[in-house]
């Protein structure tokens, strides 16, 4: 009985030290930096969207990266695809982004997978 309580304590340490969450941010990191990001639709029309990211002021290549991780994470949540038609999205040349007050914005269109 002995053995089996060691075994058993070992396995619970294994199991909760596998859900200990090392990096204090639950953010993902872009270009090493954290943003806040959001995505907007009208609940009529999911399927348009706007994504938003903040500060662009600590990286614009990380700031880019993350607007589209909120649009592809908007889709795969409302469509089950990553597939999205980009009005201003990551490939729009780095001159025609729009940012205001350090906010960069993407407009989107999820493509339907069915």
């Amino acid at each position: 009985m002995g053995r089996f309580a060691i075994f058993l304590m070992m396995g619970l340490a294994v199991a909760g030290c596998s859900k200990l969450n090392l990096n204090s941010s639950k953010k993902p990191t872009f270009d090493g930096q954290t943003f806040n990001t959001k995505a907007k639709a009208e609940r009529s029309d999911r399927q348009h969207f706007v994504a938003s990211v903040k500060p662009v002021s600590n990286s614009l290549e990380g700031a880019i990266e993350a607007a589209e991780h909120q649009g592809i994470r908007h889709c795969i949540e409302y469509f089950g695809s990553s597939d999205i038609d980009w009005e201003v999205g990551p490939n729009t040349d780095p001159s025609a982004l729009v940012v205001e007050n350090d906010t960069l914005t993407f407009m989107g269109t999820c493509r339907d997978p069915g």
